[in-house]
C-alpha cells in the first residue's frame, strides 16, 4: 500500500556554519557534520526560552589538510569516530571530538569500512558495572593491498595485509565477508578462507559510457544487497557471502543517488529528487516521497540519505499534540 507513512522528512540542521556538508551521521542527541572544507562539526539538541528544541553548534574540529571529509563513521561502542579526508583516516572522541593523540592517521586510503557487526555493539551504560570492551575490526582498502585493523580504547592494531588488485571504489564489512566494488564489478571475499568470488557487474548496459556509482549496503551478518544498472532500470539483488543469491529482486526506474538500509527498508534517493522506500521481505516499493516542489524554498537539494544505526532525536515543536489515549488489554 503507497498510502502508509513509513517516513516522514522534517528538518534537523537548515544550514551548516562551515562550508558544504560532504558527510554526515547521527547518534542520539548528537548530530555530526563533515564539511568539505575539513570542518567536523557536533550539534546537540536542545531547547530554547520558547520551549521548542532545535540543535545547536557544540564544538567544531578542523582537520590538518582542509580537504573534504569523504566519509564519517561513528563507533558508539569505543565513543570513537572514524574520519577519512585527504586519503587518510584520522581518530576522535565522540562526543568531545578531541584527536585521539596515541594514534597516528592511517595514510594512502582509497576506502575503508568497519565491521557491521561491530557497529551494532551497544554502548555502555554509565550504571553497568565496568567491563573490558571488546576491539572493533575494520578493513582499510589501499592501492594494491586490504590491510586489516583493530581499534580499542587504548591503541590501533595493525593485523596484516592482504595483496589485492587495484581500483577498489567502495567496501563494505560483515563479520568474516567484505563485499567490495571497483569500477566494473562486484565481489565477495571471505576472509577467513581467502576467497574471493565474483558477483556481478556494476553496469550491464553495453553501451553506458558514464561511470555507474557502485551501492552495497549489509542486510545481516552474511547477506548484502548491490545494485546494477542495465541500461533502463537498476536492479538491486541480495547476496549471501557465499555469493549465493536469495529472496527476490528490487527494481529502481533510475540509477539512484545515494541508498540505505533501515530493516526491513531500503531507502533510495533518486535523481529527480523523490525518494523510494522498497519493503526487503516483499520486494514492494512502500512509499515514495515526491521531490520537493519547484516553487518550494528548500534549503539546498537532496543529495544524500544516511542510515544512523544508533537512533537519533528528532526536533518537535508538537508534544501535546502526539500524545493520545491507548487501549491496553489487562490480563
Amino acid at each position: 500500500m503507497l498510502d502508509q507513512q513509513l517516513y516522514s522528512l522534517q528538518p534537523v540542521l537548515s544550514a551548516v556554519e562551515s562550508g558544504e556538508i560532504s558527510s554526515a551521521q547521527a547518534l542520539g542527541s548528537e548530530v555530526y557534520v563533515g564539511c568539505t572544507n575539513g570542518s567536523l562539526l557536533r550539534y546537540t539538541i536542545h531547547v530554547g526560552s520558547d520551549q521548542k528544541e532545535s540543535y545547536s553548534l557544540s564544538s567544531r574540529q578542523n582537520l590538518p589538510s582542509n580537504k573534504p571529509i569523504d566519509e564519517l563513521v561513528l563507533i558508539p561502542c569505543l565513543s570513537r569516530a572514524l574520519i577519512l579526508s585527504d586519503r587518510q583516516i584520522h581518530f576522535y572522541s565522540i562526543p568531545s571530538l578531541d584527536p585521539i593523540l596515541n594514534v597516528k592517521p592511517i595514510r594512502n586510503v582509497e576506502t575503508f569500512t568497519v565491521d557491521h557487526q561491530h557497529l551494532l555493539r551497544l554502548s555502555q551504560s554509565p550504571h553497568d558495572p565496568p567491563t573490558r570492551l571488546q576491539p572493533v575490526d575494520f578493513c582499510v582498502i589501499k592501492r594494491i593491498s586490504i590491510a586489516l585493523f583493530s581499534i580499542s580504547e587504548e591503541r590501533l592494531q595493525f593485523h596484516r595485509d592482504i595483496p589485492f588488485q587495484p581500483g577498489t571504489r567502495l567496501a563494505r564489512r560483515s563479520g568474516q565477508y567484505l563485499c567490495i566494488a571497483d569500477a566494473e564489478n562486484y565481489n565477495v571475499i571471505d576472509m577467513q578462507n581467502s576467497q574471493m568470488i565474483s558477483l556481478l557487474p556494476v553496469s550491464q548496459a553495453v553501451d553506458s559510457v558514464m561511470p555507474v556509482k557502485p551501492f552495497i549496503s549489509v542486510v545481516s551478518e552474511n547477506e548484502f544487497l548491490i545494485l546494477s544498472w542495465t541500461g533502463a532500470s537498476t536492479i538491486g539483488i541480495f547476496i549471501t557471502g557465499e555469493g549465493d543469491p536469495v529472496r527476490g529482486t528490487l527494481t529502481f526506474p533510475s540509477h539512484p543517488l545515494s541508498v540505505c538500509f533501515d530493516f526491513p527498508n531500503v531507502t533510495a534517493l533518486l535523481a529527480n529528487g523523490s525518494i523510494e522506500i522498497h519493503n526487503i521481505e516483499t520486494q514492494s516499493v512502500v512509499q515514495v516521497i515526491p521531490p520537493p516542489p519547484e516553487n518550494e524554498q528548500e534549503p539546498g537539494r537532496r543529495v544524500g540519505v544516511v542510515s544512523s544505526i544508533g537512533g537519533y532525536v528528532v526536533p518537535s515543536q508538537e508534544h501535546g499534540d502526539k500524545l493520545r489515549k491507548v487501549k491496553v488489554r489487562l490480563m
